[in-house]
Parts: structure tokens; sequence; C-alpha cells
């Protein structure tokens, strides 16, 4: 008889320490909203980001649109074979793999980005349309 409690007795606490964490069970919600739609005039078949997250690269039939996500605008169009469909980047800043499911073609882009300085009304010294060479030294640690 003592068995038999014991073991009723072990049973239903084991029963009430399988039912403990499903006391404590919570539920969260995600709620979503859309922050920008873009209105393309060719349909995208892949996209890509920077890795400073400022640019999108949208990949359609033909060209890289480059889509600035501060100025909301397509700042620049790059033409590339109407074979490639898929986009990605690599880690570094501005380069691009281009690769095309229907083909064994694979293409890798670098990037340059130049920008205009307007200089007007600034002091310069020698030729004003003299060409200027900025380099950048970003490997430093």
């Amino acid at each position: 008889m003592k068995k038999n409690i014991k073991f009723a007795i072990g049973t239903v606490i084991t029963v009430m320490l399988c039912l403990v964490p499903l006391l404590h069970t919570s539920h969260a919600a995600v709620e979503l909203s859309a922050s920008k739609k873009l209105k393309l005039n060719t349909q995208p078949l892949d996209i890509a980001n920077s890795e400073d997250g400022r640019q999108l690269y949208i990949l359609s039939k033909g060209e890289i649109l480059v889509y600035s996500l501060a100025e909301d605008i397509i700042t620049d169009k790059i033409q590339v074979d109407e074979a490639y469909d898929r986009i990605s980047s690599l880690p570094n800043a501005g380069t691009l793999i281009l690769n095309s499911s229907t083909s064994t073609k694979i293409e890798i882009i670098q990037l340059e980005f130049i920008k205009n300085i307007n200089i007007a009304d600034h002091p310069v010294k020698g030729p004003v349309n003299a060409p200027v060479t900025i380099a950048v030294f970003s490997d430093y640690q």
C-alpha cells in the first residue's frame, strides 16, 4: 500500500513539474510598417545592399540601379550584361558579384564612387580645373 501511495505521489509531482513550463509561456507580436516604397520603371530581378547600408543595388535586366536610402532617389545606373539575374555584395565596400542562373557567367565588379565637390567661392592655388585625386587610407587600425 505504501508503495502505491509513493508511486501515485511521484507520478503527480512529475506531471506537475512537466506542466510548470506551460504556465509561463508568453507570446510576442511583431508590428510591420512599410517605411518606403519604390516605384521602378523596370522589374527588379535581385537586390543587394552596400556594406554601410546607405545604398541598395537593384539588378534589373541589363542594368544595376544604385538607390540612395538617405536621398530616396536612384543616383546612378550601371549597364551590365542582360544574362545576369542575381546580385550580391561582398563585405568590402563597393564590390558586387553578378551571376546568371542560366549560364556559367560570374562577374565581380569593383565600384568607385566619384563625388563632385563644390569649390565655388573658395580660394584656389593653380588652375581652377586642375584634376585632383583624393586617396583614402581606410585599412589602418
